[in-house]
């Protein structure tokens, strides 16, 4: 009799998709900054159940990861709401780490999730400018102001100190995985967690990186009901922004933005 008068749970639901970080020339990937006001927003809806967002991201920038991670646990505790997150795609190195934002993750089956390592990559053109007799010119104040300047020969001192970076980088990234997943995580597996290996999300669950397999939507009416009601939060593209993309980025601009987030896409197939 009571049923019709039962409150109906309300979630809210952030779509993270892309490169984390700027990439190109007036289109920007995730980042916090795009991503602030969102976040505040979803957690600041009047009696929500829990905050869910769905990841699907190669990862990119470690500073802007870290930046989204520590704000959604920030806003997690401050409102006292449950966050669900939901790996798509892929969620792998920074995706995977905003993934740790979750006190729930969830993957599909097929999903990409993992890749927990750093990643630096170049080229070398010092032999292509000899070629075509170019002479490259370089002046610093500052001995290590041209530290792996591609049209320069490696230095072993350049490629240390590059590793040494990458090495506390990654300590930091492996910290806030065993922070968030804990007990979880399943290291008498023989698996590797933290070499930047990347996993299916069945096999993900196996090893502790998520803790179950299913979408967003079937989840949340599990857990919720039937009847959940689901609130979309999702950073939208401008009329302004469209326009001066199609308009202002050259050719080249263009085609350098597409093969830099094309590479990071295909390091996990797609």
């Amino acid at each position: 009799m009571f049923s019709f008068f039962k409150k109906k749970k309300i979630i809210s639901h952030i779509k993270l998709n892309g490169v984390i970080g700027n990439v190109g020339k007036f289109k920007q990937g995730i980042d916090f900054a795009s991503q602030e006001e969102i976040i505040k927003k979803a957690f600041s809806l009047k009696k929500i159940s829990a905050v869910a967002i769905s990841i699907n991201s190669p990862g990119g920038s470690p500073v802007q990861s870290h930046l989204l991670y520590k704000f959604i646990r920030q806003q997690s505790k401050k409102k006292k709401v449950k966050v669900i997150v939901f790996a798509e795609d892929v969620a792998a190195s920074g995706g995977y780490l905003i993934a740790c934002a979750g006190d729930e993750i969830y993957a599909n089956s097929s999903s990409i999730v993992g890749s927990i390592g750093v990643i630096y990559s170049s080229f070398g053109f010092k032999d292509l400018i000899k070629k075509v007799g170019v002479d490259r010119r370089v002046y610093t104040a500052g001995k290590n102001k041209s530290t792996l300047d591609p049209f320069l020969e490696e230095k072993k001192e350049d490629i240390d100190r590059l590793k040494n970076i990458q090495l506390d980088l990654h300590k930091d990234f492996i910290k806030v995985v065993e922070d968030s997943r804990g007990a979880k995580l399943n290291k008498s597996s023989g698996i590797e967690l933290f070499s930047g290996e990347f996993w299916s999300g069945r096999k993900s669950k196996e090893l502790g990186l998520v803790d179950g397999i299913g979408n967003a939507n079937e989840v949340l009416k599990e857990k919720f009901g039937e009847n959940v009601v689901i609130k979309k939060f999702e950073k939208s593209k401008g009329w302004l922004s469209k326009k001066l993309s199609a308009s202002n980025n050259s050719q080249l601009d263009q085609f350098v933005s597409i093969l830099e987030e094309r590479s990071i896409w295909q390091r996990y197939g797609f």
